[in-house]
């Protein structure tokens, strides 16, 4: 049914709304597009049916365009989008999802490009994107380090894109789910998500993948190693990369150490004992045994019913994200509240009100409004 009020559409222009649309190239390698002219000019949006056939068929300048519609936040890409997302759920191949984050200067990309040259070449179809809290501050385009992962780029089995810019990591984090949908609806069975920043976006990708691993590298300072604290106790996986040449002693004494710790531990997945494993994504080394760990880990969440659970609360908590993102929409779209939220923002910061009687008197406007 969906299908065919998007092949129906015959008024053009609500369908033709630019503003809000984010990014602008369709997944392929260096970025380039194949539709539309060279000048930027506007290109002719797509109907329903035509984005559920182009996904489907793994085109993979269809499914760059239907990324771009998602990140979009115009209403009439945003109803549309929704149309193309809900006829393409029962599509959904069964992919194996894996978070991957780490410190700075582990080696993440160079891993991610590794792992993905190793499924690729064993017939999976490998999907990459990302997640970070600098998008939402700077607005720029992140996984800047695709341009490091020329192989895999330009690997036809693999589709990398870079996280959606702009908006509330919230908002980043509810594109990168509806991203996935995408990349399974095409036939990717493997989907990397990458969180470049440290805090908050690691809990949101544990909240919408299988498997989570954190990279390290043996001798970082503890200001970086300070970083993983909050995260170790979420991880399936602690993976020290660059164990290779005089850095495979410090490596594994490393490894050893978190050993020792994730014993005292309660695993982040049931029935799952977190390992702490060696690899050297440079050379190579350890990356097929990485992905054996994680096919275990696959296997045995299955037949515990873990991985179901799983995929289930992940479901209810978008729901529940998104009841939340809508809500704060229509707060701040309130004429009472926006006439008024400013002001009490600076008595708040002045200290001339406490913050909850600002909210309530912002709460109650609302309530009030029509």
């Amino acid at each position: 049914m969906a299908s065919k009020r998007g092949s129906d559409r015959k008024k053009p222009s609500a369908l033709h709304v630019r503003k809000g649309v984010v990014g602008g190239h369709d997944g392929l390698p260096g970025g380039r597009t194949r539709s539309g002219d060279r000048n930027g000019g506007a290109r002719r949006l797509l109907s329903v049916r035509e984005y559920i056939d182009g996904v489907r068929a793994g085109d993979r300048v269809i499914l760059g365009r239907a990324i771009t519609l998602i990140e979009s936040n115009a209403p009439a890409h945003q109803e549309l989008a929704q149309e193309v997302l809900t006829a393409l759920l029962p599509h959904r191949v069964q992919a194996v999802r894996v978070g991957i984050t780490g410190v700075p200067g582990a080696g993440k990309s160079t891993l991610i490009e590794a792992l993905g040259v190793h499924l690729t070449a064993a017939g999976h179809k490998v999907a990459v994107t990302a997640v970070d809290p600098s998008s939402s501050l700077s607005g720029g385009s992140i996984l800047g380090d695709k341009t490091r992962m020329e192989k895999l780029a330009a690997d036809p089995d693999a589709f990398i894109r870079p996280s959606p810019s702009g908006g509330t990591l919230g908002g980043v984090a509810r594109k990168t789910r509806e991203a996935i949908v995408l990349f399974e609806a095409a036939g990717y069975d493997v989907v990397l998500v990458e969180t470049v920043g440290v805090g908050q976006s690691e809990i949101l990708v544990r909240s919408m993948v299988d498997f989570f691993m954190l990279v390290l590298i043996a001798g970082a300072g503890d200001e970086l190693q300070g970083i993983k604290k909050g995260v170790v106790e979420i991880a399936d996986a602690i993976v020290i990369n660059k164990a290779d040449g005089k850095g495979r002693a410090a490596a594994e004494a490393a490894r050893a150490e978190f050993e020792r710790v994730l014993h005292y531990l309660r695993p982040a997945t049931p029935g799952w004992r977190t390992r702490a494993v060696l690899c050297s994504a440079l050379r190579g080394e350890g990356v097929a045994e990485l992905w054996g760990m994680i096919t275990e880990f696959m296997a045995a969440a299955r037949k515990s019913g873990v991985l179901e659970e799983r995929r289930a609360d992940q479901e209810r908590t978008w729901l529940r994200d998104l009841v939340r993102e809508g809500l704060e929409t229509m707060f701040r779209a309130q004429p009472g509240v926006a006439a008024k939220l400013a002001e009490l923002e600076q008595d708040v910061a002045a200290g001339r009100m406490p913050a909850t009687a600002a909210a309530r008197r912002l709460l109650d406007e609302f309530s009030a409004g029509d």
